[in-house]
């Protein structure tokens, strides 16, 4: 007989009653969306009259968990970007010298004075010392810079190549580093990317590695591709050099290892400085927009340990002497070092805005991209196509549902009206998940859902055409039903296993929208087949026990 626990009924009526509820707020989604953003800029220390009215409009104890929306419903800038990983190569080279110079001086009486040589390909540095006896020894003491790889890829290797070439020595990366510096890079310019397309307060960025060398960035809700490549194209390097000493000429050619940058506030004057810097921003571990002394914009910093050391040692034997701050090949200012600095801390003061101050203390704390990037493809889509692709998707939808429920209720009579219902629990049930988790719904999501909606059904179909060929030779309309269920298990098991492992495939070898497809499949998958065995069984076991029929029509 039919039979089903009290328990479990309540389980089941409290799941449907949950997913009604979590699937709500999508109903409303403007207005709980604004009500999401006033509340989340409450909570950062907001608290102006506009905000309050648009928090005003969802109540707080309501569940306001929505769907994000993906580039194609919601519109959004798509980039495709390049990073040049082989920049890197250089920057590592030239950091190296100080170091090498430093342990070479310490043995200037066996190899005499050491200089560096230009080099064709910036990323070899070569060095040479005035005492030809003492090549074999300053060798050894450059060759002891080289360390073990960490890595899987280059156990036994190490991350340093240096050789002897006539009376000069030569060092390079190896390609074990070289390979370990490509995947350093694009694992670093993966986050600084999502860190700063975070600080602005998009949703679900899709920001991924593609290839070796490529990063796909997808931003829905901004306004266009040109305001993503301002805000991730701007490098924000921060670098503090020494002053060699003004200029007014943009043409002059510096010195070896010199450079020469303009002044960001001073028209006309120019610096030239040092190549390499003292300390840069990757050492940086905050910063935060503030006021200087007199009240006008400025941007605070702190350093790492090593980065704060290096600026002190640097301010301590330096008094008196300019100190040049340069941002992005600009010099910001050159203040004149009046006493030591300890702490790693100070302050970057100049003719900013209030605005200008808070988005480049914005790109200094996402950090530098440690190398240039090129976009090789853009594009920018409107709100309005968006708005069409959820239109042509909805009318899909309740083109598909509609033809279902007719079709349901015209083949089955009541237990198809037993089927609709479920149905629309079932998608009830998907967007209270999709809102849950988080995840983002795209148009081929929307195909997802759209294919649930006539996957539902086919258990309840296999259901009932078992419960017609029971009602031919059980006893009573009872164990006709429950053999019916009994009877479609396996079947529906089956076919809803092989769908839901070709899903969890889906997802796990595709990438965008193939997975958003995926995820909605997969969810699909789960609850047409709990409502297939469970709702609808709770239904007609009420139904039975209210009208007690002898007999059943399907």
């Amino acid at each position: 007989m039919l039979q089903i626990s009290l328990w479990k009924r309540l389980l089941i009526i409290l799941i449907c009653l949950s997913a009604l509820t979590f699937s709500m707020p999508n109903l409303f989604y403007d207005r709980v969306e604004r009500h999401n953003d006033a509340t989340a800029l409450m909570e950062q220390g907001q608290d102006e009259p506009e905000l309050r009215a648009e928090r005003s409009l969802w109540p707080d104890w309501a569940p306001s968990y929505l769907v994000n929306l993906g580039l194609d419903l919601r519109g959004g800038a798509h980039l495709l970007a390049e990073v040049h990983v082989s920049d890197v190569y250089a920057d590592r080279v030239d950091g190296l010298w100080p170091e090498v110079r430093d342990r070479l001086r310490d043995a200037r009486a066996q190899v005499g004075n050491v200089r560096r040589l230009p080099s064709d390909d910036p990323a070899v540095l070569r060095v040479t010392v005035s005492d030809p006896d003492g090549m074999d020894q300053a060798l050894a003491i450059v060759s002891e810079l080289a360390r073990p790889l960490q890595t899987l890829s280059g156990i036994g290797a190490n991350d340093l190549e240096v050789r002897r070439e006539g009376d000069e020595i030569v060092v390079t990366l190896s390609e074990a580093e070289r390979a370990a510096t490509d995947d350093r890079t694009m694992r670093q310019s993966l986050e600084i990317i999502r860190r700063r397309v975070d600080e602005v307060g998009t949703r679900e960025p899709t920001i991924m590695r593609q290839g070796a060398d490529r990063i796909l960035i997808q931003v829905p809700g901004i306004g266009s591709a040109a305001e993503l490549k301002e805000l991730i194209g701007t490098t924000a390097r921060l670098t503090f050099h020494p002053v060699v000493r003004q200029s007014s000429n943009p043409a002059e050619v510096p010195g070896p290892r010199e450079v020469i940058y303009p002044s960001m506030d001073d028209e006309g004057v120019y610096y030239v400085l040092e190549q390499t810097p003292v300390v840069s921003g990757e050492q940086l571990v905050d910063a935060q927009p503030d006021f200087d002394q007199n009240g006008r914009p400025a941007v605070s910093f702190r350093f790492n340990p090593a980065g704060g050391r290096a600026f002190g040692i640097y301010t301590a034997e330096n008094i008196g002497n300019p100190f040049a701050i340069v941002l992005d090949e600009e010099v910001i200012s050159a203040p004149v070092i009046q006493s030591h600095i300890p702490g790693g801390s100070g302050i970057i003061t100049g003719r900013f805005t209030v605005e200008d101050s808070t988005q480049l203390a914005i790109l200094l704390r996402a950090g530098a991209l440690p190398a240039e990037m090129t976009f090789l493809e853009e594009r920018t889509i409107g709100p309005e196509l968006g708005q069409d692709s959820i239109d042509a998707g909805s009318v899909a939808a309740i083109v598909a549902m509609s033809g279902v429920l007719i079709f349901m209720v015209l083949t089955y009579g009541f237990f198809g009206v037993v089927a609709n219902v479920a149905l629309l629990l079932n998608i009830a049930m998907i967007f209270a998940l999709l809102s849950l988790i988080g995840a983002t719904l795209t148009l081929p999501g929307i195909a997802g859902i759209v294919l649930t909606i006539g996957m539902a059904v086919d258990a309840n179909v296999l259901v009932f055409e078992r419960i017609r060929e029971e009602m031919k030779t059980a006893r009573g309309a009872a164990r006709a039903i429950e053999l019916g269920y009994e009877k479609a298990l396996s079947a529906i098991l089956d076919a809803n296993i092989t769908t839901f492992i070709t899903a969890a495939i889906l997802f796990a070898l595709g990438s965008g929208p193939v997975r958003g497809f995926a995820v909605t499949l997969g969810l699909g998958i789960v609850t047409s087949v709990f409502t297939a065995l469970f709702v609808t069984r709770l239904m007609v076991v009420f139904w039975y026990e209210r009208r007690r029929p002898k007999t059943i029509v399907i």
